[in-house]
């Protein structure tokens, strides 16, 4: 499994977090939300990218593996 960069973690949160804000919009403010969504995911993307180039690493392994780290971390341990 390949080991989480730190810088990765915010990139691939606010992606998350720019998604989760879709639900329930419609027309104009769903193409804006969207474009900001796009915009974040896109950025995080890039960065896996980078990353996975620089060290080698497999970039799918890289790229499950943080958002593994981010869904878990957002979890709740007492449900």
């Amino acid at each position: 499994m390949a080991e989480v960069p730190d810088e990765l973690i915010p990139l691939e949160r606010s992606a998350e977090e720019e998604r989760a804000k879709l639900a329930g919009l419609v027309g104009e403010a769903y193409n804006v939300q969207w474009t900001r969504w796009l915009k974040a995911s896109e950025a995080a993307q890039a960065a896996v990218t980078a990353h996975a180039e620089a060290s080698g690493e497999n970039r799918y392994e890289l790229e499950q593996a943080v958002k593994r780290e981010v869904r878990h971390a957002a979890e709740d341990p007492a449900e």
